[in-house]
């Protein structure tokens, strides 16, 4: 009996890295997509509208299928308010701007400036909200930068000087999915967390459907084949799907090794960036990413070791909740 349950365990157990990895993976597939898109001469506008006027759809599914046998408590007037900025913030700004920086960085550049986002909460948890910050994430946070200048480097040479601004896009991106992260940490407990994403992508895509409305009405009805197609993938295989497959796995094994199984996010990026799109693949690319994603295991390991020793450490600083869906 001891022996079945042991193996029951360990199954389980691989289920839910392999649904980790594979959720890490499919999320980082949204800027190959993205990216051939652009090709077809998509704008940044129509392709966040198509994204999430396509996923909308999806997630309301879930969250039927999610509260059929549970209670919801209701929602007062200020967490609407609150759900609808976090909403702007993590859904609709940070992938507006993630968007705009893919027409000048690479794919492989865009995953890591996003996989930072756990030092930006860090940081802003320590400037804003007066945490603590270890001397092992200081030399965490010195190395995941130095990893981003390296890459960057190698990215310039390629992409040319329209680098700098598509990286410093990207890192807004980062910085406005942290404030998400930030805020969803306060309220995912009161609210629920599939309530709040659905709720906050409803709130992204309403802000979608405004500013596409605003700069190009009849955008959204003239595209060609080739970009309805790559935005429902978009919708459905980078967005809702790995989003269930990263619940699951929480659920399985927990966020902080969710968390760690996202590493594989900016690796399969790289990959499929080469494979798909032609982009180069060098070494001193493979070393800066290997010191960003050293960096951010070293950070997501040090916070679930001080959340299991009963620190008092916020949950809007919990990194391990650190694998962007924008």
């Amino acid at each position: 009996m001891h022996s079945a349950s042991g193996t029951l365990h360990h199954r389980r157990y691989l289920y839910g890295l392999f649904m980790a990895g594979l959720g890490s993976a499919l999320f980082s597939g949204k800027a190959i997509l993205v990216k051939m898109a652009f090709t077809y001469g998509a704008t940044a506008e129509t392709l966040i509208a198509l994204r999430m006027l396509m996923a909308l759809p999806l997630f309301w599914i879930i969250y039927w299928w999610h509260s059929r046998k549970q209670v919801m408590n209701k929602l007062t007037l200020a967490d609407q308010v609150k759900i609808f900025a976090l909403g702007f913030m993590g859904y609709f700004f940070s992938s507006y701007l993630d968007f705009l920086g893919l027409q000048y960085i690479s794919v492989g550049l865009e995953r890591i400036v996003l996989y930072l986002t756990p030092t930006i909460v860090l940081l802003t948890s320590y400037f804003v909200l007066k945490k603590s910050i270890s001397r092992l994430q200081w030399y965490a946070l010195t190395i995941g930068y130095f990893g981003v200048i390296v890459v960057f480097i190698q990215d310039a040479s390629s992409t040319g000087s329209g680098a700098l601004l598509g990286m410093l896009l990207v890192f807004a991106s980062a910085c406005s999915y942290a404030i998400y992260m930030i805020g969803s940490g306060e309220m995912v407990g009161r609210v629920g967390s599939v309530r709040l994403v659905v709720y906050a992508s409803s709130a992204s895509a309403l802000l979608s459907i405004i500013q596409i409305l605003i700069y190009d009405p009849a955008a959204v009805f003239i595209q060609l084949p080739q970009i309805y197609w790559l935005s429902l993938f978009n919708a459905s295989l980078c967005t809702v799907i790995p989003m269930l497959l990263i619940m699951v796995a929480i659920n399985r094994i927990g966020s902080p090794l969710v968390a760690q199984a996202g590493i594989l996010g900016p690796v399969s990026t790289l990959f499929m960036g080469w494979a798909v799109l032609s982009e180069p693949i060098t070494w001193i690319q493979i070393c800066g990413m290997s010191l960003v994603m050293g960096a951010m295991w070293l950070l997501v390991r040090n916070d679930s070791l001080r959340n299991k020793r009963g620190s008092n450490s916020s949950k809007s600083t919990d990194l391990a909740r650190s694998d962007p869906i924008i």
